[in-house]
């Protein structure tokens, strides 16, 4: 990661949450009634899923971004799925409203599925072998 907040793989790049989150807020301040809204979707011991609304000063919800993760037992997810999934919810509804850069799926997002990919490979591997 670097500090500008974005990532380049493959070529192509991807911004981090944080970085949506303050290119938002440059243009739509709070204090101008802009909102990014959140709400738990489903919290179980297996799954979270949350909603993030992005909401302009009328009350009308210009973008929505989902996000699903599954708890786990090691990992981040084993502590912080909830908070993992809402800030992937967050940079999903950003980039609808048109703060993704060239990508919709966020650093954070990418982050954490080639994370998944690795524990999922070193399992295969572990049962296979």
């Amino acid at each position: 990661m670097t500090k500008s907040g974005v990532i380049n793989l493959h070529g192509r790049q991807y911004k981090t949450v944080a970085l949506r989150v303050h290119e938002f807020r440059e243009k739509h301040s709070i204090e101008d009634g802009w909102a990014i809204l959140t709400s738990i979707v489903v919290c179980n011991d297996q799954t979270v899923l949350m909603r993030c609304d992005i909401v302009n000063p009328s009350g009308a919800t210009i973008a929505t971004g989902q996000a699903e993760e599954k708890r786990s037992s090691r990992g981040i997810n084993a502590s912080s799925a909830l908070e993992v999934c809402e800030t992937s919810a967050v940079g999903r509804a950003l980039a609808a409203a048109g703060y993704g850069g060239s990508e919709y799926a966020s650093a954070d997002e990418l982050a954490s599925a080639i994370g998944q990919q690795r524990d999922w490979g070193a399992w295969s591997r572990r049962r296979d072998g």
